[in-house]
């Protein structure tokens, strides 16, 4: 094997093992007596911040139709449920939660919530990000929850901002090491059409209709200092010569 390919091999394998151990950012999971939107924890929850893009929030069960993924099933279980939405033919993209998030000495940057819709709640909601304290928002993935089989959570839903992450991929590095990262959900019209669609089909959608959260969290390894990638590398120099030398 050459250098090259060496250094490769065992810099992509340090960055695959780094991930496997990623570390929590911040965490919301709402939990409490009564309700709350301060943090759970996370490295970099005391910069955090969530707000409401023109919808009314309040707090509500995490336990009811299965369940988050949150494992505290007791009466302060709660997750944060959003209402107030759009008309039916307006404001496409402009309601919803927004989650502000510094990303600052991490990379490899996970984001993942669970979600339970009404069944007149918009079945489409568009996640949203910035790297530029929301200046301006870049199109992640949309997402789709159909209500057709009952009521339920739609738990884990997963964006990754790096190639070898679980769930749905965005590759930017911008959004890496970044104090002004933040994301946002928000209710957007149905494929092709200038209209939002109810999370039950069969149903019709209402503004009345709730999209509630859990379990929002945002995940990261550390940026390696560049000591250590120089290290790393003479390392790896030692080795191939050593190899060499033996040949």
């Amino acid at each position: 094997m050459s250098i090259r390919n060496l250094f490769a091999t065992t810099v992509v394998s340090a960055v695959l093992m780094a991930s496997a151990n990623a570390d929590q950012l911040v965490l919301w999971d709402f939990n409490g007596a009564s309700g709350t939107t301060s943090p759970a924890g996370g490295v970099n929850s005391g910069t955090a911040s969530l707000s409401v893009l023109s919808t009314t929030p309040s707090f509500a069960s995490g336990n009811v139709d299965g369940g988050s993924s949150d494992p505290n099933t007791s009466t302060t279980n709660f997750a944060y449920n959003t209402t107030s939405y759009a008309g039916a033919g307006v404001e496409n993209r402009m309601r919803g939660i927004q989650f502000n998030v510094s990303t600052s000495g991490y990379m490899d940057v996970v984001v993942e919530f669970d979600v339970r819709k009404s069944n007149t709640a918009s079945r489409y909601v568009r996640f949203q990000y910035t790297t530029n304290g929301g200046t301006s928002w870049l199109d992640g993935p949309l997402f789709d929850h159909n209500n057709n089989a009952g009521l339920a959570w739609f738990n884990n839903q997963t964006v990754s901002f790096w190639g070898a992450g679980p769930g749905i991929q965005v590759i930017d590095p911008n959004v890496n090491d970044n104090a002004d990262f933040g994301f946002r959900l928000v209710a957007e019209f149905a494929p092709s059409t200038s209209a939002y669609a109810p999370a039950l089909s069969s149903g019709t959608y209402s503004t009345a209709g709730t999209i509630r959260y859990d379990m929002v969290e945002v995940g990261g390894t550390v940026v390696p200092e560049p000591a250590s990638m120089i290290a790393l590398g003479a390392g790896l120099v030692g080795l191939a010569a050593r190899r060499r030398n033996k040949k």
